[in-house]
């Protein structure tokens, strides 16, 4: 029996969502994308909101380190935009009611899907016909299937045929195992050995991350690390110096300067958070 496509996203995975008891209330899911198209597609997700009248959400969120395709309805910005990595974790305002469907790609999606540059895309931006022709009108196609599940179908489907006319060059298949080994493995690495264990040399790993992702291996670890930071103090570890042991930092110091210069907060600090956000939630009618 195959495994469903769809799940809810839970808050003890690695996300990057800075308080992610939040996520139940958007009604977040992972969708998976179909298995010939995972060369392009990392994940599709959904969320769906519909807050009381006056209220609002500030989600902050460090981001996974690559580029992002939405589809926007509601009370949002705009229904189409592109997202990549921002530097410092970021604050979206959930407001009113909505829902978003989006495709967050692979390294080698980019080039696939879109004519535009890795580096070009602001942190998050408008995608118009103006902007990227190729990429808009595969959303305007996507969209206007009905539901998140019918959604990805569809996109799979028009993935597939555009991985058909622009298949994968070596450089994006270097990309795509580079992020693979830095995810599977979020402690302090040498850059020499992830180029190791892709096969490749330092030089060509570096390139192919800049090209494909517009970032290098040490900023794209570094992101994913955080996001494991996240992950294990929202669960409810506590034990930092042991965090900061297994990540592999020299010391809890330098654990605390890395995610205060993100997160703009301590590890410590973040833990309080938590604690209050979950009192203020049982206190909810």
């Amino acid at each position: 029996m195959n495994a469903p496509r769809t799940r809810a996203i839970s808050a003890t995975e690695r996300t990057g969502v800075l308080a992610p008891a939040n996520l139940e209330r958007f009604h977040a899911q992972w969708i998976a994308p179909a298995d010939d198209v995972r060369d392009v597609v990392d994940t599709y997700w959904a969320v769906r909101w519909h807050l009381d009248a006056g209220e609002r959400i500030e989600q902050r969120i460090i981001d996974h380190p690559s580029l992002t395709l939405s589809i926007e309805h509601g009370d949002v910005d705009a229904p189409f935009v592109v997202t990549s990595a921002r530097s410092h974790a970021w604050t979206r305002t959930i407001a009113g009611h909505g829902d978003v469907f989006a495709i967050r790609l692979r390294p080698a999606g980019l080039a696939v899907l879109s004519d535009l540059d890795p580096s070009s895309p602001g942190p998050e931006q408008e995608l118009t016909p103006a902007l990227d022709t190729r990429a808009h009108a595969l959303l305007a196609r996507i969209a206007a299937a009905p539901d998140p599940a019918r959604r990805a179908e569809r996109a799979d489907a028009l993935v597939r045929a555009q991985l058909a006319e622009r298949p994968l060059r070596a450089s994006q298949r270097i990309a795509n195992a580079a992020l693979d080994a830095l995810t599977a493995q979020p402690h302090v690495q040498r850059v020499p050995d992830v180029a190791a264990a892709v096969g490749t040399s330092e030089r060509t790993l570096q390139r192919a991350l800049r090209t494909h992702v517009g970032r290098g291996p040490g900023e794209i670890a570094r992101r994913i690390r955080l996001q494991e930071v996240v992950r294990r103090l929202s669960a409810g570890e506590e034990d930092i110096p042991r965090i900061a042991v297994d990540l592999g930092y020299v010391d809890q110091a330098h654990l605390t300067n890395d995610f205060r210069r993100v997160a703009g907060v301590t590890p410590g600090a973040y833990v309080d958070g938590l604690v209050q956000m979950q009192a203020a939630l049982r206190g909810r009618p």
